[in-house]
């Protein structure tokens, strides 16, 4: 089964935490009382990019600023597909700066931006299937953005409702392991979603892979997949085990020092497509 699975060469864009701390509570992780241990940081998050090269993906990075902490959540930054890039507008004041530094990387690499006009978190909540965009709302982005993300990739765009704060992003509660076409598949962890986004879910992807609680808060839904590896939490065993009888290949990648900030190995990793 596992031979079945092919894997496709990603481009993924990253910030070094180098001025990573929790100096605010903008989510339920999140608690500045706790101390950030940023040398186990910059360990866990330099495995995480050793991990890609050797699984044979690029990894650019874009240079980290001082004052802005979150900036190593690059997933955030925007989203991309066929080379078309729609940034970010964040729900929290404490994040905006981000965006400046983002669009600048991306205009330098021969990109252009569109600017949202509506609050729009990129990847943590806009997260491309092969066909279409599914588009988390309730906590950050916005109904709004989704109709903006629509019209300026012309692709067509599913809205989800988040319902639990601690699923804030749509990258907490689904990942997609494959978006080669229409052999596309996902997970998801189903209480995060509301009844109605739920059976959405349930009609899309009717072999899709459902996960716990437990996997959910060990950030296992907030992995990344090139098809046939998929970098997970050391945490989520259960999760990996769905996966590997699935004929995936789960590689563990620890990231627990970013779960203080509420993120994981998706949250640092944006996708150029």
């Amino acid at each position: 089964m596992t031979d079945s699975r092919v894997p496709r060469r990603r481009r993924y864009l990253v910030c070094e935490p180098r001025h990573f701390a929790v100096q605010y509570a903008i989510n339920p992780w999140m608690h500045p009382d706790v101390e950030v241990d940023v040398d186990l940081a910059q360990e866990q998050w330099q495995e995480l990019i050793r991990t890609y090269r050797a699984h044979g993906h690029t990894v650019d990075s874009v240079q980290p600023v001082a004052g802005l902490p979150d900036m190593v959540f690059a997933a955030n930054s925007a989203v991309v597909v066929d080379g078309r890039v729609l940034g970010s507008l964040f729900h929290a004041e404490e994040r905006r700066p981000e965006s400046v530094h983002y669009d600048m990387w991306f205009k330098q690499a021969g990109f252009a931006v569109h600017r949202p006009e509506s609050v729009c978190e990129g990847e943590g909540d806009l997260v491309w299937t092969g066909r279409y965009l599914l588009a988390g709302h309730g906590f950050r982005t916005t109904r709004e953005a989704h109709r903006e993300a629509q019209e300026f990739f012309g692709r067509p765009v599913i809205s989800l409702n988040l319902v639990d704060p601690y699923f804030y992003h749509l990258d907490t509660a689904l990942f997609v392991l494959d978006d080669s076409g229409d052999g596309n598949n996902i997970v998801y962890y189903p209480e995060a979603f509301s009844p109605g986004s739920r059976e959405v879910l349930e009609r899309l992807f009717p072999d899709a892979v459902r996960a716990t609680r437990e996997d959910a808060t060990s950030f296992g839904l907030n992995s990344v997949s090139d098809g046939r590896h998929v970098f997970i939490a050391p945490q989520a065993e259960a999760l990996a085990g769905k996966l590997a009888e699935r004929g995936y290949v789960p590689v563990a990648v620890d990231l627990s020092e970013f779960l203080k900030a509420g993120g994981g190995i998706k949250c640092c990793t944006q996708e150029i497509r």
